[in-house]
């Protein structure tokens, strides 16, 4: 009798669970993905480097990182004619600048001001058009920056730091335009 009792009570658990799984997964998607299933192509057009400063190889990596994040983590496919969305725009700053400063004491010229750290900020402009759902388009502009210490060589850190903040100007976009935050 005992062991009839406990049966049809985890059975009652099991089913219970279950339904509530699946109201759960039918109001929200485990993909963390806003988009709506008619959305089925992207094109995200070469994003120019029109920064007064800037690194040679920006606009090709940058665009090719974005296409990536797309193509990688969302059912969309790529396409050239009639997408449903299309992603464009411009690379508008690139700068390095100083962010704090310090002064180091010479013999021969007295004090000398010297920075201390580096700001790299990077500013993206973005046109995203939503063919499904017009409301959801936008022109925004997006930047980010990363400081590192001015001793270290320029060339020797620049393309890291540069794809630290293109990754999070990146996320930014994506999270604006997939989960629609």
């Amino acid at each position: 009798m005992v062991g009839k009792g406990f049966q049809i009570n985890n059975s009652f658990k099991t089913i219970a669970f279950l339904l509530l799984f699946c109201l759960v997964n039918s109001c929200y998607s485990f993909t963390g993905s806003s988009l709506s299933p008619e959305m089925k192509t992207v094109k995200i057009n070469t994003f120019p480097n029109n920064a007064a400063n800037n690194l040679p190889s920006l606009s090709q990596d940058f665009t090719v990182a974005l296409q990536n994040r797309f193509l990688q983590r969302t059912t969309l496919k790529g396409s050239v004619d009639k997408p449903d969305l299309l992603i464009e725009g411009e690379i508008s700053d690139y700068s390095i600048t100083p962010t704090s400063v310090g002064t180091a004491t010479t013999t021969n010229q007295g004090n000398i001001i010297q920075a201390l750290q580096n700001k790299l900020t990077i500013t993206i402009k973005v046109h995203y058009e939503n063919k499904i759902d017009p409301t959801l388009s936008f022109d925004r502009t997006y930047s980010d920056e990363a400081v590192f210490n001015s001793d270290l060589d320029l060339n020797t850190i620049e393309t890291a730091q540069v794809k630290i903040v293109t990754e999070r100007i990146i996320n930014k976009i994506y999270n604006d335009i997939v989960a629609n935050w």
